[in-house]
């Protein structure tokens, strides 16, 4: 098997040369100190962290997997050791509040480190990322003393957190759930209720394990608008701080899954326990977004991770592997056959893989850096708009990046053939883990409606138009070498897109189900526009390197050609996703229900 090599020039090239990264976080208090030297620094070590502490646990997470007993859960051998040490370097509060311990570092830097983790050890490294998650939701709306109490023991590691939405009879309708919090005397609430598919609810890798918890009060209105959230911690803190009292928080099963052995997917029953209201009353949804939302990038991370440790493995089996003679005659004419990148499928493979994987990647660390205007940003007007920017491309980066991710992990276990069928080689794992991303924290069929109906259609902030500018504005602007070309099929896509998004807002007035049926599409649509807008500033800053004759040549021609692959052979499929747009929902609606 092929070992995981964090793509730290990749990452150094999108943060410092494309997305200048120095210069906008020395403009907003909180981040000015954090400079390429520090930037270069924290990512080399996070590759160490990666490839040496997590990657390695990776195949055995999968083949021992988490046990279950008597309400206990077990992680697979070396994971308890691995997270100690991995929460001992401070990872998990890396973009945490430096008040309560946190490091501080930006969100730009800190989702090229959760890509890396990802693709090391998806299992592992889920744990961790819902502890920073969970983190930020209290940063954000929890009492001074919750924030005191538990940020710091969630930032160190010592304990762990989850996020508990999901009911047996409720998962995307959350205004159905019946878990239940009363109010008691002394300002808690006792929290009652069972939940599933909770990622990391029992486990034995820290001391405590802090849920966050959506629940109705017994007056709280119907549907989502009488949702409170509750932070539930499995065992009370004592008068020293640590982990005391039971309270009546327990594990009653963990799932059997495709992939993500190592990951526990629990169970949890609340019986009478102890909770903390975290935000107001009834406006629990609003909190829990912020948690969802970052987690949602996360998991996009996920996908995005999975794809490029497939593509490495994919590359180094196709330079290797002998198999048949080019089209063009021996490559290799000493050798009984040529290696299969003499191919052309294998490398349209290979190159498919790798486009989107680096798109990907651009555009995650693009949200990253709206991210940190919205936080740090002395400007309101900046904060605002990158607010706006946020909001768009969540669900987009989500679902674009966990299926593009999936298909990379396809891809590259086509690429190894019937190797790619059996466990040596790691690429069936690969499709395994990444397949659950697609589905978890919201499909990436809701993520589509939600980008169709709140974000376009029912669009009354601008978040379209915010994005269609920006793009404009560099189509405008640059007009030479092969960034020209780029421009031009830009300039198009957006006339496209735009015409595209008139028809839906006209015929979703006349006909409700045009929504539902153009959402997927129109996500697809979008994401190759913005892909192509990543790979356009990585082209321009590649070549202008060229030029000057600095850094390493191969590395920037070979960012110019697979630019050009995603521009010839990939991005004109936004033609087609429009016409399958534009062919409406009538089709779809018209055969009878019991036809199906």
């Amino acid at each position: 098997m092929s070992d995981y090599k964090a793509p730290i020039r990749d990452m150094k090239f999108v943060l410092n040369e494309v997305l200048g990264a120095e210069q906008l976080l020395a403009s907003m208090p909180g981040t000015e100190e954090v400079n390429t030297d520090l930037i270069n620094s924290v990512l080399e070590e996070a590759g160490k962290v990666a490839e040496g502490l997590l990657a390695p646990l990776n195949r055995q997470g999968d083949e021992i997997g988490c046990r279950f007993d008597s309400g206990a859960v077990t992680t697979p051998d070396g994971f308890r050791d691995a997270y100690r040490t991995f929460a001992e370097g401070g990872w998990i509060g890396l973009a945490g509040d430096p008040q309560f311990g946190g490091q501080g570092m930006p969100k730009m830097l800190a989702v090229c480190f959760e890509e890396m983790i990802m693709a090391a050890n998806s299992s592992l490294a889920l744990y961790a990322v819902l502890s920073a998650g969970a983190s930020l939701a209290i940063a954000r709306h929890a009492t001074d003393d919750l924030k005191q109490a538990y940020l710091p023991r969630l930032y160190d590691g010592a304990w762990s957190a989850t996020m508990c939405l999901t009911e047996p009879h409720a998962g995307t309708d959350l205004g159905m759930i019946k878990t239940r919090a009363v109010p008691q005397a002394d300002g808690s609430f006792e929290v009652t209720g069972t939940k599933i598919f909770i990622t990391g609810g029992e486990h034995d890798l820290t001391s405590n394990i802090i849920h966050l918890v959506l629940a109705k009060l017994p007056d709280a209105p119907a549907g989502p608008r009488g949702i409170s959230l509750f932070l539930v911690p499995k065992f009370l803190p004592d008068e020293q701080g640590e982990a005391g009292q039971s309270n009546g928080v327990s594990c009653g099963s963990i799932e059997h899954k495709m992939g993500l052995k190592g990951s526990a997917t629990c169970v949890m029953n609340f019986d009478g326990a102890t909770g903390y209201l975290v935000g107001e009353i009834n406006k629990g949804l609003a909190c829990m977004f912020t948690m969802m939302n970052y987690e949602r990038l996360t998991i996009g991370l996920q996908g995005l991770g999975a794809g490029d440790a497939s593509y490495q493995t994919a590359a180094a089996y196709a330079r290797d592997r002998l198999q048949g003679r080019s089209p063009g005659g021996p490559v290799a004419p000493d050798s009984p056959a040529d290696p299969l990148l003499v191919h052309p499928d294998v490398r349209r493979m290979l190159l498919t893989m790798r486009a989107n994987t680096e798109g990907a990647r651009a555009l995650a660390a693009y949200v990253g850096s709206q991210l940190d205007i919205v936080y740090f940003h002395p400007d309101t007007a900046r904060q605002a708009r990158a607010a706006k920017l946020v909001a768009l491309l969540t669900p987009i980066a989500k679902a674009a990046f966990t299926d593009r991710g999936f298909e990379a992990c396809v891809l590259g276990q086509q690429v190894l053939g019937g190797h790619g069928y059996v466990r040596e080689w790691g690429q069936e794992q690969h499709v395994r883990d990444a397949r659950i991303a697609q589905i978890y924290e919201g499909t990436n069929g809701i993520q589509a409606l939600d980008l169709m109906g709140r974000k376009v259609v029912s669009d009354r902030d601008g978040l379209l138009d915010e994005m269609v500018q920006e793009i404009r504005d560099f189509v405008r602007e640059e007009k030479n070498g092969r960034v020209a070309a780029f421009v031009a099929v830009l300039d198009q896509a957006l006339d496209c897109l735009v015409q595209t998004t008139d028809w839906i807002r006209k015929s979703s007035a006349e006909n409700p189900h045009e929504v539902g049926a153009a959402s997927v599409p129109y996500l697809d649509l979008m994401t190759l526009i913005l892909y192509c807008y990543m790979w356009a500033r990585m082209v321009k800053v590649a070549e202008e390197a060229l030029e000057s004759g600095a850094g390493d040549k191969d590395f920037y021609q070979s960012k110019v050609h697979v630019g050009c692959y995603f521009l010839d052979r990939l991005m004109p499929r936004y033609k087609s996703l429009s016409e399958e747009i534009r062919a409406g929902s009538d089709v779809l609606m018209a055969l009878d229900a019991a036809h199906f």
